[in-house]
């Protein structure tokens, strides 16, 4: 199935070659060799426009199949033999020559190419399952509790990160955790997938959120025992977990050295910055195991943003930093998933594009009761 699936990509990235919508960027060797052949039939013949075809098949190799780039090798071989007719001791022997070497050149740069690219697409489905498990869908409704995410990677072609998010309905309620690792690379996905993994067995174990963050801790720790970090001395995750009882209208929190999130209550934003603080996960044992849990009230309309660091450390053009809670107090009451793309949105115009952290965001808002929510049968 794999093999399927590979073959299928690459017929579609081919596809533009042989019909359907054209791109230019891939017409580009075609538009070379119509503008060399004109130049070299229309101009006389010390201008000698006709060595410049060899470019073509080089510029093919880049983008094309092996055997389309061929075609054209030859197809500028055969112009070059049309001009010696047009135009005698204009060196054809030569530039036949250099047309042949650079077409069987490039044919075999496109082999290697294409042999490049479905290595790559092996990588990159394989990141995705990986970004499936690690990262999984979360449902879009929890009891009577709304639930949007959103996940940004600061590379373009990057797939899973250092940041992680989870929403799980358990017996004691809705619990969502959100959370960094510090590091970047495959060790810090490693210490997320350990977290993430103690997370959704522990919740479903632990009746207080203490217990909850106690598990995650000798998680963490262990992972980083059996998978030393080579580039960081100390390898720690910040993470704030939440409880939302069923029926709502209340709302825990255990933030471990994680940005605060943001209340909106009646279109006014709250910055909850914890009581106590407690110490990030795998720091217990350098700085104490005291974690302190926050109650609030959490009625129905009232929303709440969890957020990682990249979020309020996305720097625009003037260097300064993205200052989320004065944005949300500029938008009008929202969605948690129009909220989500607005801040998507935000986020890139404010950078210019260029985000240099990963981002990972999580809307929460508590609806009317599930019963209430529920059409009559």
């Amino acid at each position: 199935m794999m093999h399927s699936v590979i073959r299928s990509r690459r017929a579609g990235r081919r596809r533009p070659l042989y019909g359907g919508r054209w791109d230019a960027a891939l017409l580009s060797p075609v538009i070379v060799t119509v503008l060399i052949t004109a130049l070299a039939f229309s101009t006389p013949r010390e201008f000698a426009f006709s060595r410049l075809l060899p470019a073509a098949p080089a510029l093919a190799a880049a983008m094309w199949p092996v055997i389309p780039t061929i075609m054209l090798g030859t197809f500028c071989l055969l112009v070059m033999i049309g001009l010696s007719f047009a135009y005698t001791d204009l060196g054809t022997p030569y530039t036949a020559a250099a047309i042949i070497a650079v077409t069987l050149a490039a044919a075999y740069a496109s082999h290697v190419r294409l042999q490049r690219e479905e290595t790559l697409l092996h990588v990159r489905l394989v990141a995705d399952a990986a970004q499936k498990v690690l990262l999984r869908p979360l449902p879009r409704r929890l009891e009577n509790v709304e639930i949007e995410s959103l996940y940004l990677a600061a590379q373009e072609q990057a797939r899973i990160g250092g940041d992680f998010y989870e929403a799980v309905d358990t017996p004691f309620g809705v619990r969502l955790l959100i959370g960094d690792v510090r590091g970047k690379g495959l060790s810090a996905v490693g210490a997320a997938s350990a977290v993430i993994s103690s997370f959704r067995e522990a919740v479903y174990d632990e009746p207080d959120l203490r217990g909850v963050v106690h598990r995650l801790e000798a998680s963490i720790s262990r992972h980083s025992a059996a998978f030393p970090a080579l580039d960081l001395p100390e390898r720690f995750a910040t993470a704030l977990i939440a409880e939302i009882p069923h029926g709502g209208g209340r709302l825990r929190l255990l933030n471990c050295g994680h940005p605060p999130p943001l209340l909106v209550r009646r279109g006014e934003i709250r910055v909850v910055e914890p009581t106590t603080p407690s110490p990030p996960l795998n720091l217990a044992s350098l700085i104490g195991d005291h974690y302190c849990v926050d109650t609030l009230i959490f009625a129905p309309g009232d929303q709440l943003l969890l957020y990682t660091d990249g979020v309020t450390e996305t720097r625009g053009r003037d260097g300064e930093f993205f200052p989320l809670p004065e944005w949300m107090r500029q938008q009008s009451p929202t969605p948690p998933r129009e909220l989500l793309d607005q801040l998507h949105r935000a986020l890139i115009h404010y950078s210019g594009g260029r985000l240099d952290d990963d981002i990972a965001v999580l809307a929460v808002r508590c609806s009317s009761t599930r019963a209430q929510e529920q059409p009559a049968a």
